[in-house]
């Protein structure tokens, strides 16, 4: 996944995307525009009301002035009106807007290959989700509505002086080259300091979430410490990060201030000598020296929503990173389809049907996660319908490789990998994963019931279909033992379980999907000795009729293979069941008898 560098990226290209999202709110995004003409307006009126205001009062005609500003009341009214208007409207349509975004980023992620997750630190996707949305939203709501405003203000407040006074204008129209320099430098810096913010806010929510997930560990090796150091140094670094973005965000809005300020002070003294002079009446100076303030205050609040909008659409490119990111291949075309019908799967191919069996077979496969690094060499095995091949070998040998690249978790770089006699690739991706289910060492439960986390392994199962896959699992006696049995509300990832229940529930998972393929990656490694031989007979029945594939360090788990093969560097060394394997007195025998341990 391409994380942002820091480097300012094209500014338009992200904008002009991110107004993609809007094409829905286009009537109410016309009303808004209404409203803010209608508040600009109005506050242009009310500026002009101070013309007649200041005459009258010096004329001396107190009478009229009651209803003068009765009038001016009535604008000011107008322009609150609009203005909640327009923040109520506005807040809609970027809820709306982020709404869309979010479900579409998510829609997105669910069909991201596990490459990208394996890369990817959660918190820092998460960020995504959560910090990125809410800067966009915030900014769509606030910082773009006050630059609309300040841009129509800005222009009817140039056209009003230039009525009052074109020689007064010019001179408060000075400096304004000036301070757009000023603007287009800092934001052109600003904009790469906020995206190295926002990563950086992405590398500290996800140091967060390891780290708490990870609390056990952390307390039983007496880690504190260290992640405190670890912590305070990511930290620091958003700190830094952060202060600089801060720092030259900030700095826009007080120097466009102070510029207007020194402006606004010259076209006092010399809209004064106007007046002296006779050239002005009170109310023209008094309303062009308004005029003259409200200048400068839209070029300021531009300058300072931009630091918003940049700092939005810094969040809005590390959101298009993800969307940007390549799903999973799209099935070919006449892919293989599982079908059901009596009782029995089929795989739909190429118009005609033939069964489900689970005959699976790889031939000269080469794969690396990595180019540089080989992991799998030229491996070729097979697996008949309903036998239990077990893979044994030292930590990294390839042994959950092959079961990734069975689920095409990963794709192959050489060879070919077939299963019924169908290639892999020739299979859509959804029925390939129906037609196998997992079980892995670590285990995940959703929030829920035991019974919906049952239910996971297959949707449309029934109540009795679950129960009979736990009871298959051996997890339906101690499921009946927990408060509110099958209907139990597991806690964060099943914390209210022990980590063997958590397991048998996967395995429940799994024997509810009836698939013809099972694998099983230390499944039981999880459990303790007593619990796993509990399980053994279900694991047993679970395995009845299916080709399942086993990767585990006890050999104990193994003995009764159909085959076992023994992996290592990413080649297979052997290969023959138990006795033959022993009989032989090569890698295999010597792991059986204590000669050699496993890495």
């Amino acid at each position: 996944m391409r994380m942002p560098d820091g480097k300012p990226k094209n500014t338009k290209k992200t904008l002009s995307r991110l107004l993609t999202y809007l094409r829905h709110d286009i009537p109410r995004l016309v009303l808004v525009l209404v409203f803010i003409l209608v508040t600009t307006g109005s506050q242009l009126a009310a500026t002009w009301m101070l013309t007649p205001v200041f005459d009258t009062i010096a004329a001396g005609d107190m009478a009229q002035i009651p209803l003068l500003l009765l009038a001016l009341a009535a604008i000011y009214l107008v322009g609150v009106l609009t203005t909640f208007a327009q923040s109520r409207m506005m807040i809609r349509i970027s809820q709306n807007m982020v709404c869309r975004m979010r479900k579409e980023l998510f829609d997105h992620v669910m069909t991201l290959p596990i490459v990208f997750f394996d890369r990817s630190s959660h918190g820092d996707i998460m960020s995504r989700f959560s910090n990125d949305m809410d800067t966009v939203s915030e900014s769509l709501s606030n910082a773009s509505v006050q630059v609309i405003t300040s841009l129509i203000s800005l222009i009817g407040t140039v056209i009003s002086m230039l009525i009052l006074s074109p020689t007064l204008t010019l001179l408060t129209m000075v400096l304004i080259p000036l301070m757009l320099l000023i603007a287009r430098i800092v934001m052109k810096k600003a904009h790469g300091y906020f995206a190295e913010q926002q990563a950086s806010l992405g590398a500290l929510n996800g140091y967060i979430e390891e780290t708490i997930e990870g609390q056990r560990v952390v307390k039983v090796f007496c880690h504190e410490d260290k992640a405190q150091a670890e912590f305070r140094e990511i930290n620091e670094t958003y700190r830094q990060k952060a202060t600089r973005a801060q720092i030259l965000g900030g700095m826009l809005m007080p120097l466009m201030q102070h510029m207007s300020t020194f402006s606004y002070v010259i076209v006092a003294v010399v809209g004064g000598i106007f007046a002296l002079n006779g050239t002005f009446t009170f109310g023209n100076i008094a309303s062009f020296l308004t005029f003259s303030r409200q200048f400068g205050r839209p070029i300021t609040e531009i300058s300072n929503q931009m630091t918003a909008i940049q700092s939005a659409l810094a969040g809005a490119e590390r959101v298009f990173d993800v969307l940007d990111t390549a799903s999973e291949p799209a099935d070919k075309e006449g892919a293989a389809r599982l079908c059901y019908e009596d009782g029995r799967y089929y795989w739909d191919y190429r118009g005609a049907r033939r069964p489900v069996s689970g005959d699976v077979r790889l031939t000269n496969v080469t794969f690396g996660y990595i180019p540089e690094k080989t992991v799998l060499k030229n491996v070729s095995l097979y697996a008949k319908p309903g036998q239990k091949i077990a893979f044994v070998g030292s930590t990294g040998a390839g042994k959950t490789t092959i079961t990734n690249l069975l689920t095409r978790f990963y794709d192959i770089n050489e060879g070919t990998i077939t299963i019924d006699g169908i290639d892999l690739y020739d299979i859509a991706l959804a029925d390939l994963r129906k037609a196998q289910a997992l079980v892995l060492q670590d285990t995940h439960l959703f929030g829920g019931t035991v019974m919906e986390n049952i239910r996971y392994g297959k949707p449309a199962a029934t109540d009795d279909e679950c129960i009979a896959a736990a009871k298959l699992a051996s997890a339906h006696s101690f499921i009946m033992r927990l408060p509110h049995g099958y209907d139990t509300v597991l806690e964060s990832d099943g914390g209210n379980l022990s980590q063997g229940q958590r397991q048998l529930l996967n395995i429940a998972r799994a024997a509810v999907a009836d698939p013809a393929i099972l694998i099983l990656d230390e499944a039981t490694s999880s459990v303790d000795t007593r619990t796993e031989l509990h399980i053994e007979h279900g694991m047993d029945r679970l395995m009845n009729g299916r080709t399942t594939f086993v990767i585990a360090h006890r050999l104990s788990t193994v003995r009764n293979s159909d085959a076992i093969l023994v992996i290592e560097h990413g080649e297979i060394l052997e290969r023959g069941d138990h006795d033959d394997l022993i009989a032989q007195q090569g890698r295999y025998y010597k792991l059986y008898t204590g000669q050699f341990e496993l890495d």
